[in-house]
Order: C-alpha cells, then structure tokens, then sequence
C-alpha cells in the first residue's frame, strides 16, 4: 500500500504540477542568510542543544549546526531556529 501511495504521490507531483512538499510530506528548508533557517514537515526534535538542532524526517533526518541556536517558534511540523547557522544536513531517506 505504501508503495502505491508514493506512486500516487510522484504522479500528482509531476502530473499536476503539485509542489513536492505537499504531496509527499518532504521537508522544505528555508534559509534567511546565516541567521534564521525555517523547517516545514518535520516530525518531531531527537535533540537539541545551542551549538546543534536534529530533527526526525519521514524519511531520514536533518542536522542543523551553528552557534547561539535558539527555536524562536515550534509547531507540529514547523520549526524556526535562530543562531548562527553554519551547516545544514540531510541523512538518510531516499
């Protein structure tokens, strides 16, 4: 069944024209210089101190590095950190 949801999932993202972020729940990530970074569909926080912030992905996970984090704003599956950002990662996933 997953299999056919992520089919079902590609066809609206191509077909349609449908962002991805909407249809298969992958992260988007955006950058405002190198002191803000806004994270949508996340899926909860596995740790976070000022110096790094790692994030649970549907598939995989997110680093944030940097110094002076701070989460200036957490929702069920938004995240904004403020800090000097110096590093953003990906792990794992497709």
């Amino acid at each position: 069944m997953k299999r056919l949801s992520r089919r079902v999932n590609k066809w609206l993202t191509r077909g349609m024209e449908v962002p991805a972020d909407v249809t298969m729940g992958v992260p988007r990530v955006t950058m405002i210089g190198h002191l803000h970074v806004y994270i949508e569909n996340h899926r909860g926080i596995l740790s976070f101190s000022h110096q790094r912030v790692h994030l649970r992905l549907a598939e995989g996970e997110l680093e944030v590095t940097g110094e002076n984090l701070i989460i200036k704003a957490i929702l069920p599956e938004e995240l904004i950190l403020e800090g000097t950002i110096q590093q953003v990662t990906h792990k794992g996933g497709e």
